[in-house]
């Protein structure tokens, strides 16, 4: 009779547990690999969908694979394939010549030098020192990720502040160097006609046209902005005000298959579970839970016993949809179970999930000397922006303070660095207003 009131007990804390849908038009299936999901090779990952495509198109059978499936890892993908090449283009377009794209440095040497081992200098004298100032602060806010307390986010900082600094040393020193070997080739003829030079190789000096050309070339908007000073700065600071304002209700966090291109595979499981199955099938919560050692080994009727228990206890939060129990060690002192909320893995009230069962596993290490410990994506993703909320005053404060520092040893002054400052954090906030804005709609 215990057994029965104890599968009973089961049955009811997994009632809400469905792997078809109540039309049946659509199922659930959990792949469970032999280590960590994220350690598992793209390729490896990819022979998923290679695999099982054409055997469900066989059968009239649709499927669509999540995040943990499709994710590509690889240093180098489209993104990055297309911000080069769209980089490339604007630096042509900018520059003139293909050789000049490959060496963005040379964007100074258009509007200076009386010959081209001069212009070398000033570029090195003056977009040098913008260089070594702007990646001394990129360096700066990399390397300050060791404050968010999470260790791969403080190696991908340093690693990537390492990155910046070598960059920076080649461009102070490699740039040039490459310069002064291809010489007056650098540049097309149409920009040494344009800067008054006649043809490459003739530096003897600018027409006074041109220099007026130059002089007249963007007038126009520096004469706007600076008529009327304080209404311009008024104008911005209340623009980028209001596009701020959305930031309040900034939330962290780590993508998911709901921040995928809509009619992307990821987002279509994504979307598809939520409707089908309910939110919280997308992020499950694992407990474990420890049960207190014994003088004699463990029966079945135990363990299920047990399992009952914690299943009830734990299924009693209002936001908890079911409690499956999965697994059961070896020795049948540790029990594993798969907690599905009623809301999604980004979902605010998901964090106050957890923090419930977390105080029904006080109740239960109080009374039974159980311990519950929860893991899972949305446990790591809850964590993980828990943290870095946690850490963001004491990285801004660094990385805006360090900045100041060589804003002032740069400019000698005080006043500049700090209305710079201030543009930077409120640029900022408009960029967070605008982001929280855009991911509302």
């Amino acid at each position: 009779r215990q057994q029965l009131e104890d599968g009973r007990t089961v049955a009811g804390a997994t009632e809400g547990t469905r792997l078809v849908s109540e039309d049946g038009r659509y199922a659930v299936v959990q792949v469970q690999f032999d280590g960590d999901a994220q350690s598992v090779p793209v390729e490896d990952r990819a022979m998923i969908p290679s695999t099982g495509d054409p055997i469900l198109s066989a059968a009239g059978v649709t499927a669509s694979y999540s995040v943990e499936i499709t994710q590509n890892t690889s240093l180098v993908g489209p993104g990055e394939v297309l911000g080069l090449s769209v980089a490339v283009l604007v630096l042509i377009g900018v520059l003139g010549t293909l050789v000049a794209a490959g060496l963005p440095l040379l964007v100074a040497l258009l509007g200076v030098g009386d010959g081209v081992v001069d212009s070398i200098s000033r570029a090195v004298a003056t977009a040098g020192s913008a260089v070594v100032f702007a990646g001394a602060t990129v360096v700066i806010a990399l390397a300050a990720l060791v404050l968010s307390g999470i260790p791969i986010l403080a190696q991908m900082g340093v690693v990537a502040a390492a990155t910046v600094a070598i960059t920076v040393l080649v461009a102070i020193t490699v740039s040039p160097a490459v310069l002064r070997l291809m010489g007056t080739r650098v540049l097309s003829r149409r920009a040494w006609r344009a800067a008054g030079y006649g043809t490459p190789g003739d530096a003897s000096g600018r027409t006074a046209a041109a220099g007026a050309r130059e002089e007249e070339h963007g007038g126009w908007y520096v004469r706007m902005v600076t008529a009327k000073p304080w209404l311009t700065v008024l104008g911005v600071i209340a623009l980028l005000g209001v596009v701020a304002l959305p930031a309040s209700q900034l939330q962290l966090g780590l993508p998911d298959g709901g921040s995928e291109p809509a009619g992307s595979s990821a987002n279509t499981a994504y979307t598809t579970i939520a409707s089908e199955f309910g939110p919280g099938v997308n992020g499950p919560i694992i407990a474990l839970a420890t049960l207190p050692g014994t003088d004699t080994p463990r029966t079945d009727a135990d363990v299920l016993h047990e399992q009952a228990r914690i299943a009830s206890a734990i299924a009693e939060v209002d936001s908890v949809s079911s409690v499956l129990p999965f697994g059961v060690s070896k020795g049948k002192d540790t029990l594993a179970f798969q907690i599905v909320p009623t809301t999604g893995p980004a979902d605010p009230q998901t964090k106050a999930t957890l923090r419930a069962i977390e105080l029904r596993g006080d109740l239960l290490k109080r009374y039974t000397n159980t311990e519950i410990g929860l893991t899972g994506a949305t446990v790591a993703n809850v964590e993980i922006s828990e943290r870095l909320g946690a850490a963001l005053p004491a990285y801004l404060a660094v990385v805006v303070g360090l900045s100041l520092v060589i804003l002032m040893l740069v400019f000698r002054s005080i006043v500049v660095p700090v209305i710079a400052t201030a543009g930077f954090l409120l640029s900022v906030a408009a960029a967070f207003g605008a982001t929280v804005a855009g991911s509302s709609t």
